[in-house]
């Protein structure tokens, strides 16, 4: 199995951390052992965490709405995976990819499934773009996909969809996310209910495609590109169609496809009662889909997600969930971002082990509302990277990844392989 990053450069980055590392550490675990929490077991939740990567996260920077092309940035799916390979030797956690299709179209998804084999990296939930034309394509999505008045369309999106189950069957994924920008910006312009009549009907075809331990993630949004409507436009919407569809149908919760100061995890527990919850897509947002690192805006909201997430666990109501990071916004380096992203997400996570979920069901038995907040701000605020670090550090991988990251100069050393473009490239490729 081939490294993207030298060992031996991330032993030598290690060493300048070591000594204050072994200080901190020290203090978290003396800190922890009055709460009689099991290091070795939080260590544990820390290397077995999975969070998939997007292949789209890697590619020009920018915004959605104009790209700035940076120093050795990949300029197709395979030189995405040797980022991706880059991000998970610092890291750890981020073993999975999840491609984008038309986007990340080869000829040949074997050679592609080995390329990322040789790397350590699996394929995780593949996703469908039904939201652009693609050159030579026979129908325009201008007016809606799946939801399209016109049969063709709507047969041209599904064929399209079950086009990614296939390649992903041959990829080793083992589910699909369907996000789709159908609606109306004008009064009168759709439909409503057969619109939605003729989602459910286009999901039905799709649906009959999935292979018997695959599930299919519908992920709703509220607006943008359709201000006025959205077909699939809240989590109701998506928990009905996910209902009438079947059991291996679920929703799919992305952070920022919520209206501002919506409780998302709120939205998360009612999801996991309804046993609905499949997945979640994790950015950040100010005041939309504005598709920030995770954890750069709410880390406070992020938590109490993961709350949610944690006390479902210990009851038994989930067995297995996809996370998966879903960012574009860069106008950062984009292995940078995510990398940041992948330590706020497990951050998030591991002080959410930290709460007391027994104690904190008797406060709200007892209507104790300042001691239940105490409780979880108690866990939120307890300083938790000594122990990512720590557990970084003994399997290997890096105490500072984005310090190594830097010291490794990669994108200048890519940058003589990978010409770019210098245009200002439109769209999230």
């Amino acid at each position: 199995m081939f490294k993207a990053v030298d060992k031996n450069k991330i032993f030598d980055s290690n060493k300048k951390f070591l000594n204050n590392l072994n200080k901190d550490y020290d203090y978290f675990c003396e800190k922890v052992s009055r709460l009689n929490i099991d290091i070795k077991a939080l260590k544990k939740k820390i290397s077995s965490l999975n969070l998939a990567l997007p292949s789209w996260g890697l590619g020009t920077g920018g915004t959605r709405f104009g790209r700035f092309p940076g120093l050795g940035e990949p300029r197709n799916i395979f030189e995405k995976i040797e980022d991706c390979a880059v991000v998970n030797d610092l890291v750890g956690i981020t073993s999975s990819v999840s491609p984008h299709f038309p986007w990340d179209n080869v000829e040949d998804y074997k050679a592609l499934k080995d390329h990322a084999t040789s790397y350590g990296i699996k394929f995780d939930v593949v996703n469908s773009n039904s939201f652009q034309d693609q050159i030579n394509q026979k129908y325009s999505y201008k007016f809606g996909s799946l939801t399209n008045p016109d049969k063709s369309i709507r047969q041209q999106a599904v064929e399209l969809n079950i086009e990614c189950i296939n390649k992903g069957k041959t990829l080793g994924s083992k589910g699909l996310t369907v996000w789709i920008a159908d609606g109306g910006n004008f009064p009168g312009q759709q439909n409503f209910s057969k619109a939605l009549s003729y989602y459910i009907e286009s999901m039905q075809k799709i649906y009959k495609f999935l292979p018997k331990d695959w599930k299919i993630l519908l992920e709703h949004k509220p607006y943008e590109p359709s201000f006025y409507s959205s077909v699939i436009n809240d989590w109701g919407t998506s928990y009905i169609c996910a209902k009438e569809l079947g059991e291996k149908a679920m929703c799919l919760v992305d952070l920022g496809h919520h209206l501002p100061n919506t409780n998302i995890e709120m939205i998360v527990s009612r999801l996991i009662d309804l046993k609905k919850l499949g997945g979640f897509h994790f950015n950040d947002s100010k005041f939309g889909d504005d598709d920030l690192d995770t954890g750069s805006i709410n880390p406070y909201e992020l938590f109490l997600i993961f709350n949610e997430i944690v006390c479902a666990f210990d009851q038994k109501k989930i067995s297995n969930m996809s996370y998966m990071i879903d960012q574009s916004h860069n106008v950062t380096d984009p292995i940078e971002s995510l990398l940041q992203s992948s330590n706020e997400i497990i951050s998030a996570y591991i002080k959410s082990l930290l709460v007391d979920q027994k104690k904190l069901t008797n406060l709200q038995k007892e209507n104790d509302i300042i001691g239940a907040n105490i409780l979880l701000k108690q866990a939120f605020n307890t300083g938790v990277s000594a122990l990512i670090n720590k557990t970084r550090y003994e399997n290997n991988n890096a105490i500072e990844p984005i310090y190594t990251y830097r010291e490794l100069n990669y994108k200048k050393e890519k940058s003589k392989i990978r010409i770019q473009n210098k245009k200002n490239n439109p769209g999230i490729v």
